[in-house]
Order: C-alpha cells, then sequence, then structure tokens
C-alpha cells in the first residue's frame, strides 16, 4: 500500500492519546527503577494486547457502525456494564492525564501559576477546542506531534548512548514482591493504552471515512498500524531514557506532577544540551495536552452514545453534558487529592488493566460472530493470539488481585 499521509488520522490519534501517561510517566519510571529490565513487559503487553485494539477500526469500517453499536447488538448488558466500567474508570483516568498537563505547563510556562489553576485553564481550552468542533482538528494536530516526538525521542536515546561510559544491561526482571508487582500491572495497564480506547478508535475511524476518500478496513488497519508501532518505539525510548539517565543515579521520581515535569524536561536536555530545553518541553506539554483534548472528547462522546443506545432515544445536548460531568469531576478529584500525581496514576492505570479482559472478550466475540462480515472477521492467527491475550489478562489480573495484602 502507498504511503499517504493524508489517509492517516485515527492511528495516530491513538498513538497521541497512547503516547501520555504511559510512556512519559510510566515507561521513564520503569527505566529509572529497573533499568532496560521492564522491556519484556512492554513488548508482551502490546503484542497480547494489538488484536483488541486493532478490532475497533476493523469492526468499524466493515459494517459502518461503532464497536458501541455492536454491543447493543450482543445484549443490553454489555452496554450497561461497559457504561458503568466507563463512569467508574473516566474521571481518575481524565485527572491522571491532566495533571501530568498542568505540571508540564507549570514547568515550561512559570510556576508564578499554580498546577491548580492550570489544570482549570487547561481544561477549559480543551472544552473550548472541543465545542467548536474538533475531529479535522485533532486530524493535523496529531500529525505534527506524533512526527516531532518521534524524531526528538530518537535523537536524546542516541545521544544518551553515546555519552555513557556506564555499562548497560539488558538483564530482564521478574518483579518479586508486591510494590514492584504492582507497579508491573500499572505499567501495563495502559501501556500503551487501556483497552477501552478501541472504542475510541471505532467512532475516530467513522470521523476519518466522513471527511477521507476511500478509507476503507485496508486503509484503516495500515493506518492504524504505523500509530500501535510509533506508540511502542517511542516507550522504548522513554524506558531507555529512564535507564540511561535516571538508573543508579540515586534521583528518585517525584509523585508530584511539576517536580516530575521538571525531571523529565531535564533528561532530554541533559543529553541534547540546554537549547533543547523549550523544544522539548512543547513536545512534551503538546503530546501530553492532545492526550488530555482526546481523552475529554472520547469519553463523553461514548458515554452519549451508550446512552442513547441504551434508551433507544436521541439526546441533542448529551454529549454537552457528559463533557461538563467530566469536567467538574475531573476538577473535584483534582483538588480534593492535592496534586497527588503518583496515587492517581497508579490508580488509573490498575483500574483499566483488570477491566482489560472484559474488553477483550467482547471485542473478539463482536468481531467473530455474524455481525461482522466473513470477509474482515480475523483469520486463525489472529484468532489464536486473541485467545493466548484473554488467557494471558485473565490470568494476570488474578495473579495481582491475590497477590494484594490488606
Amino acid at each position: 500500500m502507498a504511503f499517504n499521509l493524508k489517509k492517516l488520522g485515527p492511528g495516530l490519534l491513538f498513538a497521541g492519546a497512547a503516547i501520555g501517561v504511559s510512556h512519559l510517566v510510566q515507561s521513564t519510571r520503569a527505566g529509572a527503577e529497573f533499568g532496560f529490565g521492564f522491556i519484556w513487559a512492554l513488548l508482551l503487553i502490546n503484542f497480547i494486547k494489538y488484536p483488541f485494539f486493532q478490532f475497533g477500526p476493523r469492526y468499524a469500517l466493515a459494517t459502518g457502525e461503532s464497536l458501541l453499536d455492536g454491543y447493543k447488538k450482543m445484549g443490553k448488558s454489555v452496554l450497561v456494564t461497559y457504561f458503568v466500567l466507563t463512569f467508574l474508570t473516566m474521571f481518575t483516568i481524565q485527572t491522571a492525564v491532566t495533571i501530568v498537563t498542568a505540571g508540564l505547563a507549570s514547568s515550561l510556562f512559570g510556576d508564578f501559576i499554580s498546577v491548580e489553576v492550570w489544570t482549570v485553564i487547561i481544561l477549559a481550552i480543551c472544552l473550548g477546542i472541543i465545542l467548536r468542533g474538533r475531529y479535522k482538528f485533532l486530524d493535523l494536530l496529531m500529525k505534527i506531534i506524533v512526527i516531532v516526538l518521534t524524531i526528538s525521542t530518537l535523537i536524546a536515546v542516541v545521544l544518551a548512548l553515546t555519552g555513557n561510559a556506564k555499562p548497560i544491561s539488558f538483564a530482564q526482571i521478574i518483579p518479586d514482591n508486591a510494590e514492584s508487582i504492582g507497579f508491573l500491572i500499572a505499567f501495563m495497564g495502559w501501556m500503551p493504552a487501556p483497552l477501552d480506547v478501541s472504542i475510541w478508535q471505532s467512532l475516530w475511524a467513522l470521523e476519518k471515512q466522513k471527511d477521507t476518500y476511500n478509507y476503507d478496513v485496508k486503509t484503516s488497519l495500515f493506518d492504524f498500524n504505523v500509530g500501535f508501532i510509533a506508540a511502542i518505539f517511542v516507550g522504548i525510548g522513554f524506558i531507555a531514557l529512564g535507564a540511561l539517565v535516571m538508573f543508579n543515579s540515586g534521583e528518585v521520581i517525584s509523585p508530584k506532577a511539576s517536580v516530575f515535569s521538571n525531571q523529565l524536561i531535564s533528561m532530554y536536555t541533559q543529553q541534547l544540551g540546554n537549547w533543547s530545553y523549550v523544544i522539548i518541553g512543547l513536545a512534551a506539554f503538546t503530546t501530553m495536552f492532545s492526550t488530555t483534548l482526546t481523552t475529554l472528547d472520547a469519553s463523553p462522546r461514548a458515554m452519549h452514545k451508550t446512552t442513547e443506545l441504551v434508551f433507544e432515544s436521541s439526546q441533542k445536548n448529551g454529549f454537552l453534558i457528559w463533557t461538563l460531568i467530566l469536567v467538574i469531576g475531573t476538577i473535584s478529584i483534582f483538588f480534593f487529592l492535592k496534586s497527588e500525581m503518583g496515587f492517581l496514576i497508579q490508580v488509573a492505570t490498575i483500574l483499566s488493566f483488570v477491566t482489560a479482559p472484559f474488553y477483550a472478550i467482547i471485542n473478539y466475540k463482536l468481531i467473530c460472530s455474524t455481525h461482522t462480515p466473513k470477509e474482515w472477521q480475523p483469520k486463525k492467527g489472529l484468532r489464536l493470539l486473541s485467545w493466548i491475550g484473554i488467557i494471558f489478562l485473565i490470568g494476570f489480573s488474578i495473579w495481582y488481585l491475590t497477590s494484594l495484602k490488606f
């Protein structure tokens, strides 16, 4: 298939949503605390989750409807379960990505404004963009963001390797204590993203089809693969930076958003020089801002669609109402927890991991059902990978839950 940047969109939106907390925070921390020892976990969880993300655009372009429409065909109980899970997780997830964005804004633009005020400002800006119609803007913005961040990460890693005088160990680490296991689950929970992002993918694919000629199933799968590979590449890059710059340095990743943001940007500037502070800071901030923007758009849009399908009635202002609910809930959680970035991210990522088996199972059942045209149902290899993924996600979730000490 000939490469056409104009036909890329939802796949890069996926990359933009994925290259956020899981990469900037969790991958950096993994490198800082375990060196290159968690590369296995990053590659494994991407391999395991791949089919279930891919089923989003595959189903949407094969049928002309979103995964949510497909869930309804499987029974309202599936939609209601999705509604409950999303309602329980969307506020914490939105708060987690917003607090990192606010911390970066404070570091980059000045701490004369508190992180709390930056949070309100960022949410207000995102709300304004969304209410004015966002898809074409997101589509263009994400192409720029993913390219800039990928190149800047590659340059920083190469220079870090060039300037590194310490021996590098690629020995892989299997956690053997509750704290390390908890971090491993959190790390894998959002790597490369929560599985419910597959639903967002199906909605974005349909939006892209409206604006782009001949955006079909094959094109959408190519688009998704580009974004998926970019997310893996950048994730490895952030592990490498954490390992090369912070591992065994005695520096501890801070749970405070503004402090962590300075640590993050310093990793790049130590390798590239002080001249790069603004460039790298803007790249990191834009990445997190895009994640904040896409989550603020996607969660209310999915909840609005779900509500309409459950009650079988059109709700004219449903998207606006859900957006305002999410904004108010995010601000409330943020101020209540007093900027505890580490705690929020840990809760959000663990919730995403333990709910992953639900999304894996229903996405697989839907794509293999009679609701999907036979020609676009997965072949034997992808079906086998899906079964392996479902068993792994269930087993790993049980392992984590049984390892908790109350």
